[in-house]
């Protein structure tokens, strides 16, 4: 992924972690705790994926340090820092936007998802099916939804409701460009739910059994559900929410006083 990061967004994104790094951690010890989570050694003390820079008086140099950094471990600490990277991941830091106020719970829960993609990528992808579960029971709540709320039912069968409900569900009788993207959505989602059922502990696993254990997958299954989560909150804010607005504001026109 390096070769895939101009160096002057590397530059902008050091700039950027060096900063928030120093807000979190305010002192050289910490600082320096922080940045060894991510250092790797072999088993005779070499390093193998950057070098601890110090000062003269031993202290980290947060600055050159970082820059020794591979352009994927920037990526990683920026996410678990909370720093955004529209640049080159837009659907998480949006996503972490839109959703801080309308879906509080999907909000926390993915929050968790992001802290956990590194120690335990498994758990993160059960946390953001979660989220994802969440924001679409709280869109079936309104009472301009036709399709009732069955709060039994998990992403796969909700992803169903929704898509019945915007008129998405794949049919026969619509247009073929819409027939794809409601069945891309339904597979995704159906995708994200047998991550979680199937490769993850979230379900109880044997010894023998696949677990996602690789933070690769977990970031695009993370990205996935923001990307999805964004265009369903898109679609029911202007196909629903703004008609109700706009009602509203008619019959508030039509008072005769």
């Amino acid at each position: 992924m390096n070769d895939k990061i101009s160096p002057k967004y590397q530059m902008q994104l050091i700039d950027e972690i060096e900063e928030e790094i120093w807000s979190q951690y305010s002192s050289y010890k910490k600082v320096e705790a922080y940045i060894n989570k991510w250092y790797e050694a072999d088993q005779y003390g070499n390093w193998q994926n950057f070098p601890i820079i110090k000062k003269n008086k031993g202290e980290i140099d947060l600055f050159k340090t970082l820059h020794e950094v591979d352009g994927e471990t920037l990526l990683k600490i920026a996410i678990d820092l909370g720093v955004e990277t529209p640049d080159f991941i837009p659907s998480i830091p949006t996503f972490r936007n839109a959703i801080k106020s309308s879906y509080e719970t999907a909000s926390q829960t993915f929050e968790k998802a992001l802290r956990q993609i590194e120690e335990s990528p498994e758990t993160a992808i059960g946390l953001a099916n979660s989220a994802l579960e969440s924001i679409i029971k709280e869109i079936l709540k309104d009472d301009s939804i036709k399709i009732k709320l069955d709060t039994k039912k998990t992403l796969y069968k909700l992803t169903i409701d929704i898509l019945k409900e915007f008129q998405l569900f794949p049919n026969g009788n619509m247009l073929n460009e819409i027939k794809t993207i409601g069945s891309s959505l339904l597979a995704i989602n159906q995708s994200i739910e047998k991550l979680r059922s199937e490769k993850t502990d979230f379900h109880g696993k044997t010894k023998d059994d696949y677990i996602i254990k690789d933070s690769l997958y977990t970031y695009f299954t993370v990205n996935s559900v923001a990307t999805v989560g964004l265009f369903l909150m898109s679609f029911y804010k202007n196909k629903f929410l703004t008609a109700k607005q706009n009602i509203a504001e008619t019959e508030e026109d039509d008072l005769p006083f």
